[in-house]
């Protein structure tokens, strides 16, 4: 019966420490069932007696062709960060029911698919609400809002050596030895991006990572949870809208509109900065995150086709070499090279 990382090992470590957090009672046997989607930990279903919970275990290699290895620990961050958020923002992240910290996992209220389809399904379908994208802007700020410049935070979060090895490392420094001239620049964001220390951060804003629940977006996977710099998170998430317009070209004005709605929304709510600033630091960052979603250890796995890799390799490296301050250059400098990309893949068809 089980699959996808959860072997008869897998499942009596799962049924120990459902039985260990005290969710399970002596002597129950929970029907468990893999859920897919994520590459860095095996998520469990387990149907208890009292319920459908959601259980998780973070990975020491993530499930990736390339050598991509992570400390195990980071499961107890995420937690933290789920904690903490869900006091913050509440609904907006699935509540936490037990730990078993020493097993490096986690149990949380299990979420109906039915009632909580997940964002990346939804846009990749089509179904494009630029209002969801300025919910999603909102909430994060909100969150980078309440934890900025707070020293018992930073403290708790001071993942500095999880977070480079499972972000920086695999994205930046990756796409660095693949472009050699762009080197030097994604040096300079990997230390900026290291060196500031502004608010907690999530790590992984993907619409992979965003449900669409009745009340609104609700953030998982947390495991890269870190105090430090919030244009990542921003640039993280701005980024997926700019991959998705060659997905699925025929939505991008969509996508493009959802990245316009996603930056007012955030830059109208923050406060512990010049909304400047982090733009700038954000419109840095985010053409080397692009670059790191086509030449880095994570590859976007919808990305295949020749003339994706080469649009997405073409802006990116234009705005690491001649960097730009504002976010809409960067949504300009795409728009120009899909349209003509889109342009020239119709030309090459009729003709």
């Amino acid at each position: 019966m089980p699959t996808d990382g959860a072997d008869s090992a897998g499942t009596a470590d799962f049924q120990a420490a459902l039985l260990r957090m005290g969710l399970a009672s002596p002597g129950e046997v929970p029907r468990l069932t893999p859920l897919t989607g994520g590459v860095s930990s095996d998520i469990v279903r387990a149907d208890l007696a009292s319920g459908p919970v959601c259980i998780k275990r973070a990975l020491p290699k993530l499930k990736v062709k390339a050598n991509w290895e992570a400390p195990v620990e980071r499961n107890r961050w995420e937690v933290e960060w789920m904690r903490t958020a869900g006091a913050i923002v509440p609904g907006a992240v699935p509540r936490v029911l037990g730990e078993d910290a020493a097993a490096g996992m986690f149990v949380m209220e299990y979420l109906a698919p039915e009632q909580h389809p997940v964002w990346k399904t939804q846009l990749r379908d089509g179904a494009v609400d630029p209002s969801f994208a300025a919910q999603v802007g909102h909430l994060i700020a909100s969150i980078h809002a309440h934890t900025a410049l707070r020293g018992d935070v930073a403290a708790k979060f001071a993942t500095d050596h999880i977070f480079f090895p499972i972000r920086l490392e695999p994205y930046l420094a990756a796409a660095a030895r693949a472009h050699p001239d762009c080197a030097p620049r994604l040096q300079t964001l990997i230390d900026v991006t290291f060196d500031t220390k502004r608010a907690l951060v999530h790590g992984d804003v993907s619409p992979k990572n965003i449900l669409c629940g009745p009340r609104g977006p609700v953030f998982l996977d947390a495991e890269c949870a870190w105090y430090g710099d919030p244009a990542f998170d921003l640039a993280f998430c701005l980024n997926h809208m700019l991959l998705k317009c060659v997905w699925r070209p025929q939505w991008a004005d969509g996508y493009l509109a959802c990245f316009d709605a996603l930056v007012r929304a955030y830059l109208a709510s923050v406060t512990w900065e010049p909304a400047a600033e982090i733009e700038a630091r954000t419109a840095h960052l985010l053409p080397g995150l692009f670059l790191a979603r086509v030449d880095g250890k994570s590859p976007v796995e919808y990305i295949t086709a020749q003339w994706q890799r080469a649009a997405v390799r073409t802006v990116a490296r234009e705005l690491l070499l001649q960097p730009v301050h504002v976010l809409s250059a960067v949504r300009g400098a795409w728009a120009t090279e899909l349209r003509e990309c889109i342009k020239a893949t119709h030309t090459t068809t009729d003709s």
